[in-house]
């Protein structure tokens, strides 16, 4: 199947071929012509699948159909961080580029001044795309009105549509046209999350692609014993052996962050650690620094796993596991994108193999638990009373209270 077959107007297939596109994804080839239709989606595809363009090609075109006198907003996409909000919006500046009108998209996030996005509004927008709480600021300002907005894009659904921003989601679409077309695109929908969209979508067309080879990433997937007062200089070890030229290294804590990548820096290995209390400019200027490579390694929280596209990241590393096998997905598919070959390794000690486990079970795989020379486990495991389900929370005994999920979520979103 190629774009043409799509029904993308020809300035819009002009935008595919000047982005680089040879022909269309899974996604992509099963979501145009369905959004074209005006039909709700809801869309589950892997990470790096191409979903923005599955939205933001159609978006365009409908924009493109249907704007007529004074500028109002015609489509609003909302993301979970805002890494992402930048990521999706300067994807949708450069397709419109091609377009034969001026298309206005604004990008809006928290940690930054409000002040300048307010004045960027004036006069109006074609499309925003925004973090929830900063877009909440925003109407509270009067800077934006959202009651004509044709088209909803939620990107990274099952992130929104968690507890963490299950309020902010309930004030905006008070606020929008009950007669819109809505898009969530993803890839993970959780039983519950898909419970709370199928009340939100209108007989959606459900379009999924994960089981499609064409569809998943390269990624070769280990799992190394290991205590968990060696992870530090195991990674060492893994980097200088294994030569690689940038590795992102996933963390639970700002502090484990700050102090995982210090001992690297001491250790002759440049490194940055990344997480959701440094001021936006701070965020923007590591991310910067480790996609040019004059970082080597960034130690990042989960504020990491969604939505930011490092090109030709060879190698992921789970330092701390993930708390869910949603988030391990999102973790490991920041390699082995856009055909590129990946590995992912994921430290185990004795009192997380049994969470190891559980994610094991989700992802449908089984790990040979490798040792490594000079670094082999000897602990044991602690008793733990009860283990439940990943998805829902990891072990029980150390699942975040409701307070903490609030006030992570409110960090990734910048508020």
């Amino acid at each position: 199947m190629s774009f043409s077959s799509l029904g993308l107007a020809p300035s819009l297939l002009n935008a595919v071929t000047a982005s680089g596109y040879t022909e269309p994804t899974a996604i992509q080839s099963a979501a145009i012509p369905a959004v074209l239709r005006g039909e709700d989606v809801l869309g589950a595809a892997q990470t790096g699948s191409g979903k923005t363009a599955a939205f933001a090609l159609p978006l365009l075109q409908s924009l493109l159909d249907n704007r007529s006198g004074p500028r109002q907003l015609h489509g609003l996409v909302l993301v979970p961080t805002r890494e992402l909000a930048a990521q999706v919006g300067e994807t949708i500046r450069k397709l419109a580029l091609h377009l034969p009108m001026q298309v206005k998209v604004a990008i809006v996030f928290g940690g930054v001044s409000i002040n300048p996005q307010m004045m960027a509004l004036r006069g109006g927008a074609d499309i925003v795309v925004a973090t929830p709480g900063r877009l909440l600021d925003l109407l509270d300002h009067n800077a934006l009105k959202i009651s004509r907005t044709a088209m909803l894009v939620l990107d990274e659904a099952d992130r929104l549509l968690d507890l963490g921003f299950s309020e902010e989601l309930g004030r905006i679409l008070e606020q929008l046209p009950t007669q819109r077309q809505n898009l969530f695109f993803s890839a993970t929908f959780p039983p519950e999350v898909q419970a709370l969209a199928d009340t939100m979508l209108h007989q959606p067309t459900r379009l999924e692609v994960l089981g499609e080879p064409a569809s998943k990433p390269d990624i070769a997937q280990r799992a190394i014993l290991v205590d968990a007062p060696r992870r530090t200089q195991l990674l060492k070890n893994l980097i200088l052996q294994q030569r690689w030229s940038k590795v992102l290294v996933f963390v639970a804590t700002k502090y484990a962050a700050e102090h995982v990548a210090d001992k690297l820096r001491r250790n002759g290995i440049p490194a940055g650690a990344f997480h959701g209390e440094l001021s936006q400019g701070a965020r923007g200027e590591v991310l910067a620094e480790f996609k040019a490579s004059r970082l080597q390694v960034l130690v990042a929280t989960d504020v990491a796993a969604r939505g930011i596209d490092i090109a030709r990241l060879p190698a992921v590393v789970n330092y701390d596991l993930p708390r869910s096998a949603v988030d391990y997905t999102h973790r490991i598919g920041r390699t082995g994108r856009a055909g590129e070959k990946g590995v992912a390794v994921s430290f185990v000690s004795a009192d997380t193999e049994a969470h190891f486990r559980l994610i094991e079970k989700r992802q449908e795989i089984l790990l040979e638990r490798e040792q490594i020379a000079g670094f082999e486990a000897v602990e044991q495991a602690t008793p733990v009373a009860a283990v439940t389900d990943t998805v829902n929370g990891g072990i029980k005994g150390k699942r975040k209270s409701k307070k903490d999920k609030l006030r992570e979520a409110a960090a990734l979103a910048g508020e």
